[in-house]
């Protein structure tokens, strides 16, 4: 058997890969992400509308219910099948991060509660939340320091 080389190689595998639907993908994310937003201005007027909450609580009001509603179809094994379609749209931050927090549970959860869905849920959110926190500690320190002067 002749030894390729690396340029050889990797002409062979652009050769055999299949080629990936930029513009089809990319109109599926702007759809499907767009939907997403949507559907959360849609939840946010109903709720400082007809609820008649107030702009800070319809805010929040929106955000759970786009997580219920992420989790939930997580869940369902839903919103997997959306993604394979939809691809960076359903990144939408809240329900991705939703996503990101249930798929690992759900994965888990035959090893039981505290060992499966408790220990495994932040294996892939974990480190977003971690970041986070770090941030916004040194940033109100930073802030802090700022202020006495």
């Amino acid at each position: 058997m002749e030894k390729m080389s690396k340029k050889e190689y990797s002409q062979y595998v652009s050769r055999l890969a299949p080629k990936s639907p930029v513009w089809k993908d990319c109109l599926w994310a702007f759809l499907v992400g767009g939907f997403i937003c949507t559907l959360g201005q849609g939840f946010l007027e109903l709720y400082k509308g007809p609820v008649g909450l107030d702009k800070e609580m319809a805010g929040t009001a929106t955000c759970v219910s786009l997580i219920f509603l992420s989790a939930l179809l997580t869940g369902l094994s839903v919103y997997d099948d959306i993604a394979k379609h939809a691809g960076a749209g359903t990144l939408v931050p809240i329900t991705g991060f939703a996503n990101a927090v249930v798929s690992p549970a759900m994965e888990f959860k035959t090893e039981g509660f505290v060992l499966g869905v408790g220990a495994k849920m932040f294996t892939i959110a974990g480190p977003v939340i971690v970041y986070g926190v770090l941030a916004s500690v040194v940033y109100g320190v930073v802030y802090w320091i700022l202020t006495l002067f």
